[in-house]
């Protein structure tokens, strides 16, 4: 069956969430938003694009950092209201230099830094 991104749910502001997965190790690596067009360029160019809310534009990852992330695979769920897209990460993903926007752990009531921005 063709892909279609129009059946997907967008929220009101016709966004929608996508979790970026390492599609070699699993690791959750970070969560931004999308819109229908940010999804067909993703699906065009095979550079994933993001719906930047701050900016109101799109955000090609590592367009400015060098820390691009290729889509291997998107994935769709259960209800079609949130992405998966399996890439092929290069460099950090998160904007404090660090491999993961995931890197605070909630540990017996405290939060708890996982890991270190890369040198």
């Amino acid at each position: 069956m063709p892909f279609d991104p129009a059946g997907l749910k967008y929220d009101a502001n016709g966004l929608i969430p996508a979790i970026a997965q390492d599609h070699a190790t699993g690791e959750v690596l970070m969560m931004a938003w999308m819109n229908a067009e940010s999804l067909k360029r993703t699906l065009e160019t095979g550079q994933v694009t993001y719906w930047s809310r701050s900016r109101q534009g799109f955000w090609a990852k590592g367009e400015t950092s060098g820390h691009v992330q290729r889509l291997v695979e998107l994935r769709v769920d259960c209800d079609r209201d949130c992405l998966l897209m399996q890439v092929d990460q290069i460099g950090p993903a998160c904007h404090t230099n660090r491999r993961s926007c995931f890197y605070t752990a909630i540990r017996d009531g405290q939060e708890v830094v996982t890991s270190d921005p890369i040198a």
